[in-house]
């Protein structure tokens, strides 16, 4: 063990040395940023709609999102109570049992529980830390910076456009998570690989389609791991390196980075089922805190709130909040990493994949309150405190935003990103919140890059294949880039990645649905065992 970290240390120390001169940070920026140009441009190739451009990646996942709610009837709000119940161990009984007679069973055909466990069930995690893992990656800075840019870009009223895509996004989660429970694959020594890639590879030679599959699966894992490294990984790092150094007046986020890096490694040494133990815990926490303020201060004005909400209403359908709705809140929110909700995008499928389960989709219906909780609930409570405290002391005028998006204060000029934008309003109405917001955004950096390790590594496995080199290595080189991230700015290298998070949407979303009837079989056959039309 001793000369394993002996090893690893020896090979960070010139990375860590080179991480520290920024100098370094901007060769690779001047070299990288024609290649990054060009990638994001393809990736976010954009369609005149109504005289505005619109990236066509955010048409895929627009529409596909709305077309499985209404393939599955509406699903995501029809078996919203089921979703609530399957992550609460309510039907753990018949999930993870068969009714099959076993040896000697005094009672054949009787009670479930004298009937052998089902061979069937495998898995490494529970629905609820499944569900927390998969929540990690999605619930975090975005949910306080993006949310924040998208209000100042499109008014109040993009917070319904927002709420919208929330709802529609939990029929997409659905679908991708149960293919990822169905096509996953187990280990010798009992250790999941699921998500895109193996259900693109398998799933589409059922259908006579497997060449497709291959060249589908192969794409998919190759841009995982890229954008495991980048908007997974580096922007977290960066983002919540940024915060404590504004805390606390530092001039370099390197120390920071080191710090983050041990801690995070302390954790992914595990695997999913550490991850889903810490996510478990730290992601419930992080979202009552956060909500938790986010309540206190809208109870602190109620006598603003109806005015905020006829701002909502009121704002929702004119040229500018569809604008910031769709554009402000999709682009701003997915391309950040976190306030999307990633519903396509299929790196939530892998974390579902390892749940302990023999009903594919019951870990779909699961899954489906992913987008329910990141946007409908935490994004929507980010949102009402900006427009109620951007009511109650004019902080800035919507859409007043300078060349870089970043918003210009009304009174002092200062030009804020997302995340100080956030900050300002919670501190208008908690003085010195600013030290909780900074607690939050580590936290919430760190919960994302737990899970985005488990993403990319899953990814470079299928690549590279399943041994300890192959695990190592990608660990190393994970850990690695939180301290580069931290303490630099590679601009460019993190739109890269950010931009191959988005193309792992054009490869799945393909399979999605030339798989969907794969899908209705499935949650009819998980519906049917829990009795769901009895229970109605």
């Amino acid at each position: 063990m001793r000369k394993s970290f002996l090893s690893i240390f020896t090979l960070l120390v010139p990375f860590l040395t080179f991480a520290q001169e920024m100098s370094i940070d901007e060769q690779i920026e001047a070299k990288f940023k024609p290649f990054a140009a060009a990638v994001s441009g393809v990736v976010f190739y954009p369609i005149s709609i109504a005289g505005k451009d619109v990236p066509i990646v955010i048409i895929v996942l627009l529409a596909g999102a709305l077309f499985f709610t209404l393939y599955f009837k509406f699903a995501n709000i029809r078996l919203m109570r089921v979703a609530f119940h399957a992550t609460n161990g309510k039907y753990d009984k018949i999930d993870h049992h068969s009714v099959d007679v076993a040896a000697g069973d005094p009672t054949p055909g009787g009670d479930v529980f004298e009937s052998p466990q089902a061979e069937g069930v495998v898995g490494e995690v529970t629905h609820f830390q499944a569900l927390t893992a998969a929540l990690s990656a999605t619930v975090g800075l975005g949910n306080i910076a993006g949310v924040a840019v998208a209000i100042a870009l499109g008014g109040p009223g993009a917070t319904i456009w927002m709420i919208l895509a929330g709802f529609l996004g939990m029929s997409t989660k659905l679908v991708e998570a149960t293919l990822g429970v169905k096509y996953r694959e187990v280990g010798a020594d009992g250790k999941i690989y699921g998500g895109p890639m193996y259900y693109l590879r398998k799933g589409l030679k059922e259908k006579n389609l497997g060449g497709l599959g291959k060249v589908l699966a192969f794409m998919f894992a190759v841009f995982v791991v890229g954008g495991s490294f980048g908007g997974g990984n580096m922007f977290q790092a960066n983002q919540a390196a940024a915060q404590f150094k504004l805390l606390f007046g530092l001039d370099s986020g390197f120390i920071f980075g080191v710090v983050m890096a041990i801690l995070v490694a302390i954790v992914i040494i595990g695997g999913i089922k550490r991850i889903g133990q810490v996510t478990e815990k730290v992601v419930p926490f992080m979202g009552i805190m956060y909500v938790g303020a986010a309540l206190v201060i809208i109870g602190m004005n109620l006598g603003t709130v109806p005015e905020a909400m006829s701002q909502i209403w009121a704002g929702a359908f004119d040229d500018n909040s569809l604008l910031g709705g769709i554009l402000g809140v999709m682009i701003v929110g997915f391309q950040r990493a976190a306030f999307s909700n990633e519903a396509g995008v299929g790196s939530a499928s892998i974390a579902h994949a390892a749940v302990k389960t023999r009903f594919p989709a019951s870990e779909g219906i699961v899954a489906s309150i992913g987008p329910f909780v990141d946007t409908v609930v935490i994004c929507t409570m980010s949102a009402l405190v900006i427009i109620i405290m951007n009511i109650k002391s004019n902080l800035f005028d919507y859409a007043n935003l300078d060349e870089g998006s970043n918003v210009i204060m009304n009174g002092t000029g200062a030009h804020l990103g997302g995340v100080d934008l956030t900050s300002v309003a919670f501190d208008a109405a908690i003085p010195n919140f600013s030290v909780l917001l900074t607690i939050a955004v580590i936290l919430f950096a760190f919960s994302t890059m737990l899970s985005w390790s488990y993403y990319g590594i899953q990814g470079w496995k299928y690549l590279f294949g399943k041994g300890k080199v192959a695990d190592i290595s990608y660990k190393i080189l994970f850990l690695f880039f939180v301290i580069v991230g931290a303490s630099s700015s590679l601009n460019s290298v993190i739109d890269f990645s950010d931009a191959m998070i988005f193309a792992m949407v054009f490869p799945n979303v393909i399979g999605l649905f030339l798989l969907m009837p794969k899908v209705k079989l499935e949650l009819n056959r998980y519906l049917s065992a829990i009795g769901y039309n009895k229970e109605k």
